[in-house]
């Protein structure tokens, strides 16, 4: 176990000690902004500060848009776009619909950059900051963000259907939604961590919580039941779709390893989220689930490694993209 963590810190830290992360279009830096921007990361720190004070949910979901936006097309920025013409907004799309939020905290954020540094700082790297501060204000680590990302000049409302996992995906499904984006099994389970805050709405939890599994039907201790019995008064077979339950009932509103030690005893909100154990049947996956669950820090230092890595997918650097001026709508 000691062994694991070491190598893990090690392999993040030559991450964090180079110069730059290379993209299909240029470099990604720490210090992108030092010169046009030297205040970028300072605004974006104090405006999601003040919202998530004044929403301690608005954490998970400011993580969450960073994670949509990099599935689809990469981390560009295009889940900010809203419709226009023939192009239909992610937001649209069903993984999205009614579910992410935090738009109106990025315009806010934006307008401040702008004001300050009118055409400099992209949508997508504020979303990429927002995440780092969102997980730091919360009790997560805190890592150094690699930017210089453009924003993109379209949006994929049918990509967003199809390469964001959804919550009642199987283990299969979710490794290779990982695997389309360049992200391994051990990202999978790494990233699936960010469930330790937040909120979920009943139409996601609620074929998890009326399909008992094999395993739940020789639960003689009745640690499955109660729990569903919970959730079930919570969300009815029909109705109420939007009622909220916490993905980690333990301690929704920080970042720890919480969730890790709520799937090893059947209590993950999702199906997704308990797939990583039950449908495991190598044995791999449940190991690293049981490392993180008696280990904070190693969670920690894998979360970082991995964010780092989702943050540079397909990335648009130098000539590609754009600085939009307002998140919501590409330049004219």
């Amino acid at each position: 176990m000691e062994f694991m963590r070491i190598l893990l810190s090690m392999l993040v830290l030559i991450f964090h000690g180079s110069t730059g992360v290379l993209s299909e279009g240029g470099l990604l830096v720490l210090d992108y902004y030092k010169e046009t921007c030297p205040l970028v990361e300072e605004i974006v720190r104090r405006n999601v500060e003040i919202a998530v004070l004044r929403d301690p949910r608005m954490a998970a979901s400011l993580l969450r848009l960073h994670f949509h936006d990099c599935f689809v097309l990469g981390c560009d920025g295009s889940i900010l776009l809203d419709s226009f013409g023939d192009m239909i907004s992610e937001k649209l799309a069903g993984p999205n619909l009614n579910s992410v939020r935090g738009f109106q905290v990025i315009d806010n954020i934006k307008y401040l950059v702008e004001e300050a540094c009118p055409y400099t700082v992209s949508c997508a790297d504020i979303l990429a900051i927002a995440a780092r501060d969102s997980v730091a204000l919360r009790g997560g680590p805190v890592w150094g963000v690699w930017l210089g990302r453009k924003d993109s000049l379209k949006s994929s409302f049918a990509g967003a259907n199809q390469f964001i996992p959804i919550p009642n995906s199987s283990l299969e499904t979710l490794i290779n939604n990982f695997k389309q984006q360049g992200l391994d099994v051990r990202d999978l389970v790494t990233l699936s961590g960010g469930h330790t805050m937040g909120k979920a709405r009943c139409v996601s939890f609620r074929q998890r919580i009326y399909e008992k599994s094999i395993e739940e039907n020789f639960d003689h201790y009745k640690r499955y039941n109660t729990y569903r019995r919970i959730l079930q008064s919570i969300c009815p077979e029909s109705g109420r779709d939007n009622t909220l339950a916490a993905l980690d009932f333990r301690t929704p509103t920080r970042f720890d390893n919480l969730y890790f030690q709520n799937i090893i005893e059947g209590k993950g909100l999702l199906h997704s989220d308990n797939v990583l154990v039950n449908e495991d049947l190598e044995g791999e996956i449940r190991e690293q689930v049981w490392a993180y669950a008696s280990d904070q820090q190693l969670f920690f230092d894998s979360f970082v490694n991995s964010i780092l890595k989702m943050g540079n997918i397909n990335v648009l650097t130098g000539s590609e993209g754009e600085i939009r001026k307002h998140c919501r709508f590409v330049n004219p």
